[in-house]
């Protein structure tokens, strides 16, 4: 698992503005992930992928968010959420 400093300077890619706005996540929602992410893993060189549990303990889902670090600022590729914990966390 990557540790890095939290991520504060981003921009969105279209697919990811598109694709938050289908899937009722916000801007706010992603910002939290990337300031204070509970896990980071590499995708390929040049992108992450930065994970959090959100939820209630009963109702515990993931969200995702696919980032490219090989530019600045850093674009956020895509975001979803996720249900299946136990396939994604490390």
């Amino acid at each position: 698992m990557l540790e890095i400093a939290p991520i504060t300077r981003y921009t969105f890619s279209d697919h990811a503005l598109s694709e938050m706005a289908r899937r009722q996540i916000t801007e706010i929602d992603v910002a939290n992930v990337l300031s204070s992410p509970h896990q980071i893993e590499v995708v390929r060189q040049g992108r992450i992928v930065v994970q959090s549990q959100i939820g209630e303990p009963s109702k515990t889902c993931l969200l995702r968010v696919f980032v490219d670090i090989d530019r600045e600022p850093l674009v956020i590729v895509t975001v979803y959420r996720t249900n299946k914990v136990k396939k994604y966390w490390r």
